[in-house]
C-alpha cells in the first residue's frame, strides 16, 4: 500500500528519527502499567491485603486501562488533541507512582484507576500519531510497538529491588519519568506544530468486518501473552523444581523474546506483507509453545522460553498497523482497539487459566495456551489482505 493511499506520509529520516519520541514514550508509558503488578506483592506483604483485595488493584488498573481506550481513539480521531498523549503519560505516571504512598486500600484503588485512565488516553493517541509518523513502514511502528513491550520488561526489572530495599511506597522513586516524558513530548508536539495530532486521516474504505476479526486475532494472542507472562516462572518452579531466581530469569528470557519478536515481526511485514507475517507468527507459537511444555528441564528449557516469545510477539506491531490499514480514516480508534481494549480483555481471561492451575497444575495451564494458540492460527488464516483501492 503507498502512502498516497493511506495519507500517511513519513519525513525523509531514518526510522529511529521518525519514531524516538513515540517509541521512547510508549517504553516509559507502558513501564507503569508493568509497575502495577510488580507493587502488588508488596502490597499484600506490608498491607496485610487479602489475595482478592490484590486481585482488585489489578482490576482496577485494567479497568481504567481497557474500556475507555476506544473512546479516546473517537475523540483522537475526530479533534486536534496534541497533548492527550503527553498528559495521558503524566497521569499513568502519577497514578501509579502516588498508589505506593496512599494510605487506605480505596485510595490506593482509585489512584490505580487512574493511572489505567492515563494509559487509555495515551495509547490511542500516540498509535495513532506513531502510524503518521512511521508512514506505511511495519519496521517504523514495530519501533514504536517494541517500546511498549520494552517498558513492560523494565518494570520488574527496576522497581523490584527499589520495592524490596524501601518498601512499596518507593513506587514514588519513579514518578518523575513519568513528568519529564510527558513535557518532552509536549514540547516536540509544540515543536512540530502538532501535526501529529491533526485531524488528517488516512483515505479509503473502512473495513469493519476484518477489523472485528483482526480484534479476536489480538483478543487470543494477548490471552497467550498474558498466560505466559503469568506461569511461565510458576511453571519452572513448580514443574522443574527450579529456584525462585531462575524461574524470574526465564519470565526475563521470555520478555526478551517479545522484544525481539516485535521488532522482527515489523521487518517481515515490510517484506512479505502483513497478513502472511501475522498467519507465521501465529503458526510458530503453536509449536514453540509445546516444546517449552515439553522441555526436558529448567536450562534447556530457557532456549526453548526464548523462541516461544519471540514467535508470540512477531504479529504485535503488524496487528496495529493493519488494524490502521483496515479503518485508515480511523487510525486513533484502530490503535485504541489494537494496542488496548483487545490487549486488556485477553488479560482478563487469565484467572480462568490460575483456576485451572489451581486444581491440575501448571503444566495442564501451559498445555491450554497451547490450545489458545491454535485458535490463533486458525483466525489469522481468514484475515484478508488491506484495501489498496483509494
Amino acid at each position: 500500500m503507498s502512502t498516497e493511499v493511506t495519507g500517511f506520509a513519513p519525513a525523509a529520516t531514518t526510522p529511529w528519527k521518525r519514531m524516538r519520541h513515540w517509541a521512547i514514550a510508549h517504553a516509559v508509558d507502558d513501564f507503569y502499567q508493568g509497575l502495577v503488578p510488580a507493587s502488588i506483592p508488596f502490597f499484600v506483604l506490608e498491607r496485610h491485603y487479602s489475595y482478592t483485595a490484590a486481585s482488585g488493584l489489578a482490576l482496577a488498573a485494567t479497568l481504567g486501562c481497557s474500556l475507555p481506550q476506544p473512546l479516546f481513539g473517537v475523540l483522537a480521531d475526530r479533534r486536534s488533541l496534541p497533548w492527550l498523549a503527553p498528559l495521558g503519560l503524566t497521569v499513568a505516571g502519577v497514578g501509579a507512582g502516588m498508589a505506593g504512598l496512599a494510605p487506605v486500600y480505596p485510595l490506593v484503588w482509585v489512584l490505580l484507576l487512574v493511572s489505567g485512565l492515563g494509559v487509555a488516553a495515551f495509547h490511542p493517541a500516540a498509535g495513532r500519531a506513531a502510524r503518521q509518523a512511521a508512514g506505511d513502514s511495519a519496521s517504523s511502528m514495530s519501533l514504536f510497538a517494541t517500546g511498549g513491550s520494552v517498558g513492560f520488561f523494565l518494570a520488574p526489572v527496576l522497581a523490584t529491588p527499589a520495592l524490596v530495599a524501601l518498601g512499596v511506597g518507593a513506587t514514588a522513586l519513579f514518578l518523575p519519568p513519568a513528568v519529564l516524558t510527558g513535557y518532552v513530548l509536549w514540547r516536540h508536539q509544540l515543536r512540530t506544530g502538532g501535526r501529529t495530532g491533526s485531524r488528517a486521516t488516512g483515505s479509503g474504505r473502512d473495513r469493519w468486518a476484518p477489523f472485528a476479526l483482526l480484534t479476536g486475532v489480538e483478543v487470543v494472542r494477548s490471552v497467550v501473552y498474558f498466560g505466559m507472562n503469568t506461569f511461565v516462572a510458576l511453571f519452572w518452579i513448580q514443574h522443574f523444581g527450579a529456584s525462585r531466581g531462575l524461574g524470574g530469569t526465564a519470565l526475563g528470557v521470555f520478555l526478551t523474546g517479545g522484544v525481539a519478536g516485535t521488532l522482527a515481526g515489523g521487518r517481515l511485514a515490510d517484506r512479505i506483507g502483513a497478513t502472511r507475517t501475522v498467519r507465521l507468527g501465529a503458526a510458530a507459537a503453536v509449536p514453540a509453545l509445546l516444546l517449552v511444555r515439553l522441555a526436558p528441564g529448567p536450562t534447556t528449557g530457557l532456549l526453548l522460553v526464548l523462541s516461544a516469545g519471540v514467535a508470540i510477539n512477531i504479529p504485535f506491531a503488524v496487528l496495529v498497523k493493519l488494524g490502521q490499514d483496515y479503518l485508515p480514516t480511523r487510525p486513533g480508534t484502530a490503535a485504541g482497539v489494537t494496542l488496548g481494549l483487545a490487549v486488556s480483555i485477553g488479560g482478563l481471561f487469565v484467572p480462568a487459566l490460575g483456576l485451572l492451575a489451581d486444581h491440575h497444575g501448571t503444566p495442564a495451564a501451559m498445555a491450554v495456551l497451547c490450545v489458545i494458540a491454535a485458535v490463533a492460527t486458525a483466525l489469522a488464516w481468514f484475515l484478508p489482505e488491506p484495501d489498496t483501492t483509494a
